[in-house]
């Protein structure tokens, strides 16, 4: 569970400090619902740019704001459906997109979720502490973003092999750029540079998101309620959801899951990964370029118990089609095959994840044998914004894009998608999976086993953390009224 012990002094200086700066913060609900923000806020939101640091932005961490750029209100969840002449299968293929988010990315919202928490109880201390951001991509973006917002400083720690979009905009917003070696799947030596930040300095408080609960629930939370609303618009009148596909990632977004099976209880819950590092699907190991995702151990985080599916899907089929989806002669040929000019113009808004997401979709739907009745859910945690240099060292190492390559990787990556690398999980195959955190989290990171086995037998593990929602709810509104700028 959350840790929600109090610290009554550390509340009381918070307490001024956010007064001071004028920061009001949401809670859960009004992030699921932003019917509920007050109207004052939502005046001042139209003066403000999505990205601007501004403690009023805290109010557009959510999947329903208005998608453009500067001085937008709220409606609905912003998402894309993926026809039929771009995946190949009959499926109702539904994304919800991250894009309008404040920095372009969900991890705000997952970064919301570990810090405030820790706020609003007094166990975090913004005047003399720096919130460390452990990442392998959006969530040190996230979190320094919302340090800023909420009067903190931060420290970003990430590997060298990240795209240079991430490391021009830290460096202009963490106080700190922690550099680690290796790629996406290198998440030990981030790890490593943790302890070490823990043992020489006593300035810092860590949000590792692979292992904080806040995270987990956050979209337990928002994301899951967000893609139920989704999925209840969209469903044929005959249909059913059938299942919710997201690469693991911190375990997070994954936690949508959880969600979902509750309400629509036959679905499945996937989990995908980079075939280059396929550790839930075979223990594998290796470097991959699907940025964003993390590898080689399975999150603390991660209810494995819940997951029906892994899939594993080739990095360069992701790289490929960024080229398809974002290069005048990709969008050509699509246009050839059928694809709306509407849809053309969105499809920036699927990252590389989200690209490896979509296949993964497209497995199920072809091993499951879906149909037009069926409703699959994924999600497109960032957009191509955040991608650009790949596009250009692509073209450096390639040359410029054809069609003759549109050709070939619209077939051989969208239509010819195939039921290789991918694993239905038995009760023994879950379970598999599921001790591997052990090596990573007992023995490494000093985890206690008899919590890990909880995980697995006690099914109120993941039930507490899951309705501790409305407590937080409760310490954030009694936290505002003591700030007292609401009045």
């Amino acid at each position: 569970m959350i840790d929600l012990t109090l610290n009554e002094e550390q509340i009381a200086r918070t307490v001024d400090l956010v007064r001071e700066r004028n920061i009001i913060i949401p809670t859960l609900a009004q992030q699921k619902n932003p019917d509920l923000i007050p109207e004052k806020i939502k005046n001042e939101l139209k003066q403000i740019g999505l990205w601007d640091f501004n403690p009023a932005n805290l109010f557009r961490i959510t999947w329903k704001n208005e998608p453009i750029e500067s001085g937008g209100g709220f409606d609905g969840v912003n998402y894309i459906e993926i026809p039929t002449e771009l995946s190949g299968v009959d499926a109702k293929i539904v994304a919800i997109v991250g894009k309008w988010f404040p920095t372009g990315a969900h991890k705000v919202g997952a970064t919301f979720g570990c810090l405030v928490p820790r706020l609003v109880t007094g166990q975090f201390d913004p005047i003399n502490q720096k919130a460390v951001w452990p990442s392998t991509g959006n969530f040190c973006r996230g979190g320094a973003y919302d340090a800023a917002l909420l009067g903190c400083e931060s420290i970003a720690i990430l590997p060298e092999e990240m795209s240079r979009e991430r490391f021009d905009w830290l460096s202009k917003v963490a106080g700190e750029v922690i550099v680690t070696t290796g790629c996406e799947s290198n998440v030990k030596e981030i790890f490593d540079k943790c302890w070490e930040l823990r043992a020489t300095r006593d300035d810092i408080h860590i949000f590792n998101q692979f292992e904080e609960a806040g995270n987990h629930l956050w979209h337990y939370e928002v994301t899951g309620h967000a893609m139920e609303e989704v999925i209840r618009a969209v469903m044929p009148e005959k249909g059913r959801f059938a299942a919710y596909v997201s690469q693991t990632g911190s375990g997070g977004t994954i936690a949508a899951g959880d969600y979902l099976k509750e309400v629509f209880p036959n679905s499945k819950i996937v989990a995908s990964e980079a075939l280059q590092c396929p550790t839930l699907l075979n223990c594998g190991y290796g470097g991959h370029r699907i940025e964003g995702i993390g590898d080689k151990h399975v999150p603390w985080i991660h209810n494995v118990r819940n997951t029906d599916f892994v899939t594993a899907i080739d990095d360069n089929a992701c790289m490929n089609l960024v080229r398809l989806f974002n290069e005048p002669a990709g969008k050509a040929y699509l246009a050839k095959q059928g694809v709306s000019e509407d849809l053309i113009l969105q499809l920036d808004v699927i990252g590389i994840s989200g690209i490896g997401n979509l296949l993964s979709v497209i497995k199920l739907a072809k091993y499951y044998e879906l149909t037009s009745d069926d409703v699959v859910m994924t999600v497109c945690t960032d957009s191509m914004e955040m991608y650009q240099t790949r596009l250009k060292e692509m073209e450096n190492v390639h040359g410029v894009y054809s069609e003759l390559d549109a050709i070939k990787d619209y077939n051989r990556y969208l239509m010819g998608e195939s039921l290789a690398n991918m694993r239905e999980l038995s009760h023994q195959d879950k379970r598999q999976i599921h001790n591997l955190k052990y090596f990573t989290w007992v023995e490494q990171q000093g985890k206690d086993v008899k919590e890990l086995d909880s995980q697995w037998y006690d099914p109120e593990y993941w039930d507490c953390i899951h309705q501790q929602g409305k407590q937080i709810d409760r310490l954030i509104e009694q936290f505002n009224e003591r700030v007292g700028l609401q009045k």
